[in-house]
């Protein structure tokens, strides 16, 4: 934790930022009164003390209630403190200590399904850990580092969520194919014209990937066709493409056997899109933490490109 986490946090009450991060945890100020074995009264009133000393509203009373920005700052420190408490225990043996130790990490799909949990099946047993993932889009796992939800994530980020810091893991590189009987039909013609006309297949309502490509393609003018097909998982995507739903982007490592098979084809070679990754982690001196950056790094050089 940097000097000034640690410094903010003495001027700040645990109980009280213990509290805000039940209520978030939560959802209800009363499931976390039940949490903490405290009245629903104690829990507003530590709220409304640790608001009055910040001078910030932390709060948003919605349900499940959930943080303001500044909020999200004292809820990633609390996890960050819980996170060192649980270490410092198990280090000087205490109670509890030969528990797992709990880490959170949000991933892309893609990375998920290629390369990632090979790192984590590299990662020492001793002492044991549990993974607690979170799926998201490479564009948005940051969001979940800087709301203190998760305390490592695979980001397309270079920059450093406060707090944080950043290592770059290498390059995935896309390769934009379709089936052969659907390329042949769809995408005979001129490239730009014929995969904004053809019938696409994307992950959800937020990939924009090949809209994206249409737009390289045509020097920044275009989308893809508004015939899609959202498939929001990684292998299920790839089937999608190879059963000739629509055109799509797709991770080099899932490519290339269905290329080699016949079950893909590459309309146009030499177009291929390469996404920079990077591993963002909490600034905390913790050997396991470490460990599972350690892991994370070796097994992505030998997964990514340079």
């Amino acid at each position: 934790m940097s000097a000034s986490a640690t410094a903010a946090l003495g001027d700040l009450p645990l109980d009280q930022v213990r509290t805000l991060l039940a209520v978030v945890d939560e959802g209800t100020f009363d499931a976390a009164a039940a949490a903490l074995h405290v009245t629903p009264s104690a829990v507003s009133q530590r709220v409304k003390a640790l608001e009055q000393r910040t001078g910030r509203v932390l709060l948003l009373r919605t349900k499940p209630v959930r943080p303001t920005p500044s909020g999200a700052v004292l809820v990633r420190l609390a996890r960050q403190v819980a996170w060192l408490a649980r270490d410092a225990h198990a280090e000087l043996g205490l109670s509890g200590a030969g528990e797992p130790v709990h880490v959170s990490v949000a991933v892309n799909a893609d990375s998920l399904a290629t390369w990632f949990l090979g790192a984590l099946t590299r990662v020492p047993r001793d002492p044991p850990l549990c993974f607690e993932l979170r799926r998201e889009d490479e564009d948005h796992t940051a969001a979940l580092l800087r709301e203190g939800v998760v305390m490592a994530a695979v980001t397309s980020s270079p920059d450093a969520v406060p707090g944080c810091s950043v290592r770059p893991l290498g390059r995935m590189r896309y390769l934009p194919v379709a089936a052969p009987e659907f390329a042949a039909r769809y995408l005979d013609g001129p490239l730009h014209r014929a995969l904004a006309e053809a019938p696409v297949v994307v992950f959800d309502r937020r990939d924009d990937f090949q809209d994206g490509f249409v737009r390289r393609l045509g020097g920044g003018h275009g989308s893809a066709s508004p015939v899609r097909h959202y498939v929001p998982t990684s292998e299920g995507f790839v089937e999608a493409v190879a059963a000739g739903l629509g055109w799509g982007m797709v991770p080099e490592p899932q490519a290339e056997p269905l290329l080699r098979s016949g079950r893909l084809t590459e309309p146009s070679p030499g177009t291929a899109v390469d996404v920079p990754l990077y591993w963002q982690q909490w600034k905390l001196d913790s050997p396991a933490l470490a460990t599972v950056a350690e892991a994370v790094g070796a097994a992505a050089a030998r997964a990514l490109r340079a």
